[in-house]
């Protein structure tokens, strides 16, 4: 795309980066007038919460901690945490762990009020307000959830995650403290790795690409084939775990103005229909979507391989597909399952899959090649 076409950003007021950055969250809070802050987490991460904890305290700020429910959100975790809120007549909320906990703690905030219901703003642009203030903490390198406008839950009924699109959702503060992720277990540094990976390659290569996007999203790239596997062999590693943070909120920054596409459409049944993990489901439909793109798309692709270290040879092609066999090597290295059938799932799923799939055209229609449920078929099939 040129750049003549115009782009929205809608940016997280402060962003804090650092080591101990989380420390700041009361007096921000407090300097807005708040006193009563819902902190919504999962039970893994209680003794994470010491920290904040202890700074609210400091600013005279009463906490309640809330479980936002493990693994990936549901309808039924968020309704929970509303009530806490409600309960505690909360006046801010705090959203404290990976993507999951963050995007409660975001729809906390939005729908606290009670002026919409949750079934009232799925969908892009149907939330009207947030009346309370949000921050974010990742404990994760992945989602990049913490700076976008976006909010993702699971319908336990529909089987399918549904989004919540809205500036009205991109928090007031984030803290990016690397301190935070180094508990984070090798297998989900991986998959929440190939999660922040996916984000920036596919808004980098998305049909509504945009200059000032691309520079975030390339060095996005960059950051993830230099660090991750770093990360993986050594969670204290203060450098890499600070970059993948670093990569994680670029591949945030891309969503909001650009999104994600076809690799992030096929993944959301993996999710709703077999309980993959998000950064999983990503990373293995990741190299057969970019197959599938190469033919539209072969010198942004061969752009991506140069970000993620490969020389440049002269030929698009070529190197667009020596970066994607990268992109299977960087999976194997940190142990990321490459094959959906080793998550029980067969041909005979494949079509109810790609019927899930099609349904989600807010994604679809940003992939560079026009995708088909025949096509999305033949994805699927190809990573059996």
């Amino acid at each position: 795309m040129t750049d003549e076409r115009e782009l929205v950003l809608h940016n997280v007021r402060t962003v804090r980066h650092g080591l101990d950055v989380a420390a700041h969250c009361g007096s921000d809070l407090a300097a807005l007038g708040c006193s009563r802050v819902a902190l919504v987490t999962s039970a893994p991460l209680r003794d994470l919460c010491k920290a904040p904890l202890k700074a609210l305290h400091e600013a005279d700020c009463e906490a309640l901690v809330i479980d936002s429910g493990d693994g990936e959100p549901t309808t039924d975790d968020l309704a929970a945490a509303l009530q806490a809120a409600r309960e505690f007549q909360a006046d801010a909320v705090i959203g404290l762990g990976g993507g999951s906990a963050m995007d409660v703690a975001k729809l906390v905030a939005a729908l606290y009020s009670g002026d919409q219901a949750l079934g009232e703003v799925v969908g892009i642009d149907l939330l009207q307000g947030r009346k309370l203030p949000l921050a974010c903490i990742p404990t994760t390198a992945g989602t990049g959830s913490e700076v976008t406008p976006i909010a993702i839950v699971e319908d336990i009924e529909a089987r399918l995650k549904k989004g919540v699109v809205s500036p009205h959702l991109v928090p007031d503060f984030a803290y990016l403290d690397p301190r935070l992720t180094r508990s984070m277990p090798r297998g989900v540094t991986a998959a929440t790795g190939l999660d922040a990976l996916t984000h920036c390659i596919e808004a980098f290569t998305n049909r509504f690409s945009h200059p000032v996007v691309d520079n975030w999203a390339l060095e996005g790239i960059r950051l993830t084939g230099e660090y991750l596997e770093r990360a993986c062999a050594d969670g204290d590693d203060m450098e890499a775990r600070s970059a993948m943070l670093r990569a994680a909120h670029l591949g945030g920054m891309c969503l909001g103005p650009v999104n994600t596409a076809a690799v992030h459409a096929l993944a959301y049944p993996l999710g709703g229909e077999f309980h993959i993990a998000h950064g999983i489901a990503n990373s293995l439909l990741l190299p057969h979507v970019l197959r599938f793109n190469l033919e539209t798309s072969p010198g942004r692709l061969a752009l991506v391989a140069e970000a993620l270290g490969i020389a440049r040879s002269g030929d698009d092609t070529a190197d667009a597909l020596e970066g994607i066999e990268r992109i299977e090597a960087l999976s194997a290295n940190i142990g990321i399952e490459r094959h959906l059938s080793s998550f029980g799932i067969s041909e005979n799923t494949i079509p109810h899959l790609a019927a899930a799939a099609m349904t989600v055209q807010r994604l679809l229609s940003r992939n560079p090649r026009e995708v088909t449920e025949a096509d999305a078929q033949a994805i699927y099939a190809a990573a059996l």
